[in-house]
């Protein structure tokens, strides 16, 4: 069986997913997206003289090592092969609806899944008063991850210059109120739509619980609200993998966001299980079938 991985070379989790596949099928290709080619008159598409349409399937762990709106032109490539008949996990299509940070969220929002309070604006001023109203704001990017390039801006004399600042790099603004965490969020993983596991993410002071902020991995276990709260949330993008990031606030569970390609190492670190050998077993059950 000859299973390909969409990833970013010397990245940890691409490597270990195609070293994975490698080891439980005998065959071995790390896609990187920067050399494929699409030639739309034959209907092929390559890498490294390799016709991706010729495999029994791709798993696409990462698009890129940044998140940004050529992810999308990225996953345009691979639907066609989707379209085409290849299985692709999880779908492009899919993956598509959760990278943009706006679609994610109106898609969440019209499926009534509790977010903390959120403005989209192009207006300095709509944001100013948005910013008023929260008292703080998360400013986030629409395209990233583990809080890069987010900040969190106050209100006071100080946040017309931020937010302009904000706005000169991020003309669409995507702000949330800044909600207290208790010292942790939780990350519940799905595979094939099935709950896996939870993991939490504890933070050490700083505004938020990532890993780039200095967060750690625990073990932990969802309330039975918080666990309801994410199965329904991930039911909305059919991904075959994913982590809900939710946290158990004093007024019940929150959702930031569904992951587009879901985390290995806090699954490996927090709970002890091996993320890359379960979604590669799953994937050749699934074109198996």
């Amino acid at each position: 069986m000859k299973i390909g991985v969409v990833g970013t070379r010397g990245g940890w989790s691409s490597e270990l997913l195609a070293a994975t596949v490698a080891a439980k099928t005998g065959f071995r290709l790390l896609v990187d997206m920067e050399q494929v080619c699409m030639d739309l008159d034959s209907g092929k598409v390559w890498t490294e003289g390799v016709d991706l349409g010729s495999l029994d399937g791709l798993i696409i762990k990462k698009i890129g090592a940044r998140y940004s709106p050529d992810l999308l032109d990225r996953l345009e490539v691979l639907r066609f092969l989707a379209q085409r008949g290849l299985p692709i996990f999880s779908s492009p299509m899919s993956i598509m609806r959760v990278l943009d940070r706006l679609s994610c969220t109106v898609t969440l929002r019209l499926g009534n899944i509790p977010m903390p309070p959120t403005t989209i604006t192009e207006s300095v001023d709509e944001a100013l008063g948005a910013v008023a109203r929260y008292g703080a704001a998360v400013f986030k990017p629409l395209f990233t991850s583990k809080a890069r390039g987010m900040t969190v801006i106050d209100h006071g004399a100080g946040a017309r210059a931020a937010i302009e600042a904000f706005h000169a790099e991020n003309p669409i603004m995507y702000m949330q109120q800044k909600i207290e965490l208790p010292g942790q969020d939780l990350g519940i993983v799905f595979l094939g739509g099935k709950y896996l596991t939870t993991y939490a993410r504890c933070g050490t002071g700083a505004w938020n619980t990532t890993t780039e902020s200095g967060g750690k991995y625990a073990p932990a276990t969802p309330s039975p609200e918080a666990m309801r709260t994410a199965e329904e949330a991930q039911a909305l993008f059919n991904l075959d993998f994913t982590c809900v990031d939710v946290v158990e606030a004093a007024t019940g569970p929150v959702v930031f966001e569904v992951s587009a390609f879901g985390g290995f190492r806090g699954i490996q670190d927090a709970c002890g299980l091996d993320a890359a050998a379960m979604y590669t077993d799953y994937v050749m059950e699934k074109i198996r079938e």
